[in-house]
């Protein structure tokens, strides 16, 4: 496998989610807020393996794609704020559907631009090696991932890898605390 397929799976995943998501019914709004709960987490790690490895991959092999991989930083961003937003809410809140539906349309628009635009033409850049080595970068980012979504400060370039790792250690001390405050909650009741 190599860094595109990689993506590509992602993308792949991503899209059964939201598929999952719209066939969900009405009466299904458990099943929808934990889907949405999925996705974001899965956009949240895809994110920063895009922009901590793929993304600074390509734009030293392609230098003229900067305002592209800016564009998609961008895009990432509103993934982020949407994301954000539907954190903590239950798929029965009167916004829930509607930023969840906008999410989607969102984050499709991106995939679509990013396998037809941008991956034919780093694949021709990057070549067959370097694309199998950004895997092993790719999979270190992915398991060092907060899976919660951040916005990029302002004036970030791809590969500002740092604060990646640094939110991550926090998301997941904060996940091993609250983890820790529902089981005693669970033992007292």
């Amino acid at each position: 496998m190599d860094a595109i397929a990689s993506l590509k799976a992602d993308h792949d995943a991503v899209e059964q989610l939201f598929v999952r998501f719209e066939r969900a019914g009405p009466r299904a709004a458990k099943a929808k807020t934990e889907i949405v709960e999925r996705i974001v987490h899965e956009l949240a790690v895809h994110s920063a393996v895009e922009e901590h490895a793929f993304y600074p991959a390509v734009l030293e092999a392609l230098p003229d794609a900067r305002d592209y991989l800016l564009a998609s930083l961008e895009e990432h961003d509103v993934a982020a704020w949407l994301s954000i937003g539907l954190e903590g809410m239950d798929a029965d809140q009167d916004r829930f559907a509607a930023r969840a539906a906008v999410l989607i349309a969102e984050v499709r628009y991106h995939v679509k631009e990013e396998e037809t635009m941008l991956f034919p033409e780093a694949r021709a850049a990057l070549g067959r090696g370097r694309l199998v080595e950004l895997v092993a970068d790719m999979d270190d980012i992915r398991a060092s991932a907060s899976g919660r979504p951040h916005l990029l400060a302002p004036g970030s370039a791809p590969g500002g890898i740092l604060a990646g790792v640094v939110a991550g250690a926090v998301d997941r001390a904060r996940d091993v605390g609250r983890r820790a405050v529902e089981e005693a909650r669970h033992v007292a009741s």
